[in-house]
């Protein structure tokens, strides 16, 4: 099934699709494509009983759930459904899924996930992140904004997040490479491992994982500080030196070095 939409500017697009793969190519101006694919004969069906609906700038892609409910031998075969959407730059995001994959290329206004088992990967997020998941991963490359990503075994990756952070697993490893506002992670089994913090609060516990902060050495503003609460019954804290900002973050100011 295929289906396109003129718009002008960036939709809020949602998904229901409960097993398959969703990929979005924010890229196209003036569009939204469309596209259901089905890769077995009751996937199909589902296909064709599908909802594609655009009201004002809500995309709607509502796509029934399986007859006898979810079955998790799909994710080990060629089975359930691909939904490519491409549509404006800086449009929105908001996926309902059961062991759904989803890969967003470009750029995002904003990213609102709730999963079972799929995991997420993005690459920039202009607004806010919202991720709710039971075993699946999360990856993202660059947030804009804030990022809530709650999980029970899966690990969560966040590359580049310049709002505040709430990060929470049970046994998956939490990483967040560069963070530029307060940070909360928690963890009962899984390791942390925070690259660079910049600025504002980290409290990070965990019960059994190792936590690994580490402290950048520049500030843009002399007030700037980082205030760390590390927390953890049988692992190892350490507290490290980072790296001091690149010029990538597009200040010519001179860097002062944080005390920790």
């Amino acid at each position: 099934m295929q289906k396109t939409f003129d718009i002008d500017g960036p939709a809020q697009i949602e998904v229901r699709l409960a097993s398959g793969e969703i990929v979005i190519d924010p890229t196209l101006e003036g569009q939204i494509e469309v596209e259901l694919t089905a890769h077995d004969d009751e996937s199909q069906r589902l296909v064709d009983d599908a909802r594609i609906e655009l009201n004002d700038r809500h995309l709607l892609i509502d796509v029934p759930n399986r007859r006898g409910g979810f079955s998790f031998s799909l994710g080990f075969t060629r089975q359930g459904i691909t939904c490519r959407i491409r549509c404006p730059q800086s449009s929105g995001l908001s996926a309902r899924t059961k062991s759904a994959d989803l890969v967003a290329r470009g750029t995002l206004g904003g990213l609102n996930v709730s999963t079972a088992s799929g995991d997420v990967e993005a690459n920039r997020i202009e607004g806010g992140v919202n991720i709710k998941s039971a075993s699946g991963d999360t990856r993202i490359q660059e947030i804009s904004g804030g990022a809530t990503v709650q999980t029970a075994s899966g690990d969560i990756e966040l590359v580049i997040v310049r709002g505040a952070v709430n990060a929470n697993s049970a046994s998956g490893d939490v990483m967040i490479r560069e963070a530029y506002d307060n940070v909360t992670a928690n963890t009962v089994s899984g390791d942390q491992e925070h690259g660079a913090v910049m600025r504002g609060n980290v409290s990070a516990h965990s019960v059994s994982g190792d936590v690994t902060i580490g402290v950048r050495r520049g500030s843009k503003v002399y007030l700037d500080c980082v205030e760390i609460k590390a927390k953890t019954v049988s692992g190892d804290i350490r507290i490290t030196r980072a790296a001091a900002p690149s010029n990538s973050t597009g200040s010519s100011d001179t860097v002062q070095e944080v005390h920790a």
